[in-house]
Formats: structure tokens, C-alpha cells, sequence
């Protein structure tokens, strides 16, 4: 039986229909998209919000925009002095967490691969916890020391998960015994320090915003101005990897020159982070799959992991200072930890943790 034969003008009313679909598609994936940002933002600035006007010294919106837009007294001094630094550093270390978060688990195809899971940011806390007891160092030096170590990471696992190319269950599988590893390390440390500084470096490991100051979201600024970019930069590459290395080898994409950049970014991103505020555990492992949900496209959604690590930071502490009891007020950590927890556990008990 042969196939039936179509004139041109019915190809062509098809070709149309096709590429009609294919346009209202777009369109509503974009809408979409849209409509998710826009929404992550206004729940980053309620929350934000709430981090100005909540405290002892309680305020209202009104006072806290007149604090911002120059005004003087007590309110421009809680603001602009103790709470908006400590805001602003919670933003960022949420927008380096999300995006480190969303580019490993983008190139190595596993929602495992969060770097606090495979040991980037255990890394870091290594460099710093060393830096803090054996040199007694403080400030910049404890930031550079955690950039040491998170970078020191990053270039193990890739030398030791390398074999003629890169999986991401054996990056993965590496991570966790590096984690192991500094975590090691850092008890080692512990045990061989006076008990006041072991109880300053367990505080700085727990993850917290509480030290902020304008020089470091300075820093912290210029860090993510530079790295930020150079995300956007290899954000359509990292797209075509999700085609799958043939198909986006025969695209012309050397896949692991972009492999390589993208792991180097997400260890940047997570290490200045940490050397920030510490390892504020479980944000870069929850934002981007919660964007991606968001979205539900399974593109990358790299700018609402973004806002959402913000959110989450933020949020959190928010909860850690002014929604718990006063006795059991904690860093933002153990927030973070406590929404970050059952979440991996889900993830384990339901197969969902499974490469992909």
C-alpha cells in the first residue's frame, strides 16, 4: 500500500501548523518564566523587607525607606549600620549557593552534585577552621584560606573523577569521600584546640550571616560582578550538554573545555560564599531543584535558583532571629540545615537522587 501523497500547499498549511505549535510553546514557557521570576521576587523582597523592620528596635516600612533614602536618626543607623549589611550579604551568599547549586547539578546531570554535598564547601570550612587554629589568623585571611581550600577541592575531585571524560556519579561518589576527608580534617583541628577558639570556629562553621559588615558584602560584591557574568557567558553551552554530549558535540560545543569552566565557576561561586558566611548548609542543594519544579520545563533556571538561594538565605534568617524563642536563637545554618535535611532524605527514599 503506497503512502498517500500531499500537494504542496497541504505541506505547507502543515509546516505552518508545526511551527505555530512549536511558537505557542515558547511563548508559554517564556510566560512561564515570567511569571516564576517575578513571583521569586516579590518573596525576596517581602522577606527582605521583614529582615529591616523585624528587631528589638522595631520599625515600620515608611521609617525604613526614609532610613534608606538619606533620612537621619536612630532608624538610619539600625538600618543602614547593623541590618541592611547583614541583608545584602545574605542576598549574595544566597545567589552564589543557588547558582553554584543549579551548575553542578546542570553539567553533572545528578541532584546529588550540590557542593555541599561533594565536599566543596566541607573544603572551604577546612581552609578557614586551619586558618582560624593553627595560624590564629582572622578576617580577609580566614576568607582567603576558605577560597584555598574550596578551589583545592575543585581541583581534586576533577583530577581524581576524570577518565577520559567526566560522569557525574563518579564525581559525585569522589565528592562524598572528599567531604569525609575535610570533615576529618576539621575534627582533627578541633580536638587540638584551646576550647574558646574551638567554639569560634565551630560557630563560623555552622554557617552565618551574623558577621557581616559593608567591606565584606563589598568583597562579596565584586566577586559574584566577575563571576556572575562568565556564568551568563557559558549558560547556552551548559544548555546544549543537556542535549547530551553527542548531540552537542555535533553542534560544534566542546563539551569538556565547557565542562571543565562550568565546575570551575560552581567552585568559585561556592567557595567565595562560604568564605562569606560560611557553609550555610543545604541552600545550593535545594534552590535549583525547586526552580526547576518552578518552571517545570527542566531547562536550567539559572536565574531563579538564583533568587531562590536568596530567598532562602534570607528567609531563614529572618526565622533563626526574630521567629524562634530567644534562648534557642541560631544561626542561619541550622535553619537551612533543618529545610535541607528531609529534603535529601526524601530524595534517597523516593530514587529521586538517582544520576540521570
Amino acid at each position: 500500500m503506497s503512502a498517500p501523497v500531499l500537494d504542496a500547499p497541504a505541506l505547507a498549511q502543515r509546516a505552518a501548523a508545526a511551527g505555530d505549535a512549536v511558537l505557542r510553546a515558547r511563548r508559554r514557557r517564556a510566560g512561564r518564566a515570567v511569571g516564576v521570576t517575578t513571583g521569586l521576587l516579590v518573596v525576596m523582597a517581602t522577606v527582605s523587607l521583614a529582615a529591616l523592620v523585624l528587631g528589638d528596635y522595631r520599625l515600620t516600612p515608611v521609617q525604613v525607606a526614609q532610613a534608606l533614602l538619606g533620612g537621619e536618626g536612630p532608624a538610619r543607623f539600625v538600618v543602614v549600620d547593623l541590618r541592611l549589611p547583614r541583608l545584602l550579604l545574605g542576598l549574595l551568599v544566597g545567589v552564589a549557593f543557588g547558582l553554584a547549586g543549579a551548575l553542578f547539578q546542570s553539567v553533572l546531570r545528578n541532584p546529588l552534585a550540590s557542593p555541599d554535598v561533594i565536599g566543596v564547601t566541607q573544603g572551604a570550612s577546612a581552609g578557614a577552621v586551619a586558618a582560624l587554629l593553627l595560624a590564629g589568623a582572622g578576617g580577609a585571611t580566614v576568607s582567603l584560606a576558605a577560597l584555598g581550600g574550596g578551589a583545592a577541592v575543585g581541583l581534586l575531585l576533577y583530577a581524581v573523577a576524570w577518565r577520559a571524560g567526566m560522569t557525574g556519579h563518579r564525581f559525585v561518589l569522589a565528592g562524598i569521600g572528599v567531604s569525609y576527608l575535610c570533615a576529618s580534617v576539621v575534627g582533627y583541628l578541633l580536638t587540638r584546640s584551646d576550647v574558646r577558639e574551638a567554639q569560634a570556629a565551630l560557630l563560623w562553621m555552622t554557617g552565618s550571616t551574623a558577621q557581616a559588615t559593608w567591606p565584606l558584602v563589598a568583597v562579596l560584591a565584586v566577586a559574584l560582578a566577575a563571576l556572575v557574568p562568565l556564568v551568563a557567558l557559558v549558560a547556552r553551552g551548559l544548555g546544549l550538554l543537556l542535549l547530551g554530549d553527542d548531540l552537542a558535540g555535533g553542534l560544534g560545543l566542546r563539551t569538556e573545555t565547557v565542562r571543565a569552566l562550568v565546575v570551575a565557576l560552581g567552585v568559585a561561586l561556592a567557595a567565595v560564599a562560604t568564605a562569606a558566611a560560611g557553609p550555610v548548609a543545604f541552600v545550593a542543594f535545594v534552590a535549583a531543584p525547586v526552580a526547576r519544579r518552578l518552571l517545570g520545563d527542566g531547562g536550567l533556571g539559572l536565574v531563579p535558583a538564583a533568587l531562590v538561594g536568596a530567598a532562602l538565605v534570607v528567609g531563614a534568617d529572618v526565622v533563626a532571629q526574630h521567629l524562634l524563642p530567644a534562648d534557642l536563637a541560631v544561626p542561619v545554618g541550622v535553619v537551612t540545615g533543618v529545610v535541607g535535611g528531609p529534603y535529601l532524605v526524601w530524595l534517597l527514599a523516593t530514587g529521586h537522587g538517582r544520576a540521570r
